[in-house]
């Protein structure tokens, strides 16, 4: 195998684990925030034991993401130098940024909140985790300003073979970012919801814990909570793609295995294609929603595969501009139907406990507790759509992938670290199943003891 490959695999591997975590850190550290602010504002206990309990697991979380995010930066320099010497002076700045700024800021104050119960006041300590509710949630804009000029370059002047920075309020401002960051952010709120809704569910009925109200108030906190980030991330979702048709056209193409440009566009609900050929085997669809989707509008036109690879050989020069189609297609269809799940089982939960009804039958004991795996099913083919959709462009319409990989590592190096990585990797999985395991079936604490 190339050097290319074996590093596109490394990365992917580190990426897609690190982002195991990302989403939960995001909205779990919003969710533990609230829990303490009701506990400052009410004084009852109750909350205060919903505060440590979830936000031990938050710690965990936490740990684990900032030790696999630590990668990242240095397979840049090493397996992407190529990259890194285009881009370092636009990529470099928001990093850069995310680290003074919002990961010290995150890294300061949960230390303090850690280590400061009952040693400052309610309110401090509240405002400690608000401090790193936002510092987490930071970090993640300041990521996704870098990763949006890899979808959309803005604020930059081609020198000396080098993307330059001539407009940092363009990179800041642009508009991939303003569709990009809501959907991840309210991604987040949903994965911490459903995981603290099947936990909660594990805690009630299978365990059958004795901190009955606890875990109930959970439930209901986290129902409200992640029926707020369903519909934002819905509403996020479907405003990425109408960005996403303007400035990545066959991106949309792929997600829909669209050969030919349709007037009256259909949305694929089942699509076996044949790739090489660039045809549809067997294909259901409804007529105009795919143009409803992208314009709202039914007769208009969205361009096909083949269509974009020709206007793209005529801008870009010859080569092969055409995805994965089959792997976008589907890796799309696994993020919107984790996410329409995730939707309908959110409202049924609301309405549970909007009545107060924690009778649950075991049907839905099972779904709830096997739901914690909806949002990772999104949040992870999300990206990897998002990712993989953009190819062959490492910077969308200025640097391709294979001129992006180093040109001095060779590929036993690349292998080494791909071995490496994935094993050490696995080990850190191990761990972080074992303690979320251990103190997600942990009793209760209540003034230092466990009930």
């Amino acid at each position: 195998m190339s050097a290319l490959i074996l590093a596109r695999w490394q990365f992917a591997i580190v990426t897609v684990y690190h982002f195991f975590f990302v989403p939960l850190t995001l909205g779990l550290s919003i969710f533990v925030a609230i829990l303490e602010t009701m506990y400052v504002r009410t004084g009852d206990e109750k909350y205060k034991q919903m505060t440590k309990f979830w936000g031990k697991l938050f710690l965990i979380n936490f740990a684990i993401g900032v030790a696999t995010g630590l990668v990242q930066e240095f397979q840049f320099g090493m397996n992407w130098s190529e990259y890194s010497r285009f881009m370092g002076d636009i990529f470099g700045a928001p990093l850069a940024i995310e680290a003074l700024l919002a990961f010290f800021l995150e890294s300061t104050f949960l230390g303090l909140w850690i280590f400061g119960w009952d040693k400052i006041s309610k309110n401090l300590h509240a405002m400690a985790i608000w401090l790193v509710a936002i510092g987490s949630n930071l970090s993640a804009f300041w990521i996704l300003v870098a990763n949006s000029f890899m979808q959309e370059p803005v604020g930059y002047v081609l020198r000396n073979g080098r993307a330059e920075m001539v407009d940092f309020f363009a990179l800041i401002t642009n508009p991939h970012v303003w569709v990009q960051f809501p959907h991840v952010v309210s991604g987040g709120v949903t994965a911490a919801a459903f995981f603290v809704i099947s936990i909660s569910v594990y805690q009630l009925f299978v365990k059958k814990t004795k901190a009955t109200e606890v875990f109930q108030r959970s439930i209901k906190t986290a129902a409200i909570y992640g029926s707020i980030g369903v519909i934002i991330v819905s509403y996020g979702g479907h405003s990425q793609m109408q960005h996403m048709v303007k400035i990545q056209p066959m991106k949309v193409a792929a997600a829909e295995a669209l050969w030919e440009t349709e007037q009256n566009a259909g949305l694929s609900l089942l699509t076996i294609a044949d790739e090489s050929e660039m045809r549809d085997i067997f294909a259901v669809k409804i007529p105009g929603m795919l143009s409803f989707l992208a314009y709202d509008k039914f007769d208009k036109e969205v361009k096909g595969v083949k269509d974009l690879q020709k206007e793209y050989e005529e801008k870009y020069g010859p080569g092969d501009y055409v995805p994965p189609v089959n792997f976008s297609y589907w890796m799309f269809r696994v993020m919107v139907g984790a996410g329409t799940a995730m939707l309908f089982i959110i409202l049924l939960v609301l309405f549970y406990a909007l009545k107060d009804r924690y009778d649950f039958k075991p049907w839905l004991v099972t779904l709830l507790i096997w739901s914690i795996v909806l949002p990772y099913l999104a949040n992870s083919s999300g990206w990897l759509f998002a990712e993989v959709g953009r190819q062959p462009w490492a910077v969308f319409g200025l640097m391709k992938v294979d001129a992006a990989v180093s040109n001095i590592v060779t590929p036993l190096e690349v292998l080494i670290s791909v071995v490496g990585f994935t094993i050490l990797y696995a080990v850190l999985m191990v761990a972080d199943v074992f303690l979320m395991k251990k103190y997600a079936a942990a009793d209760v604490e209540i003034s230092g003891k466990e009930a």
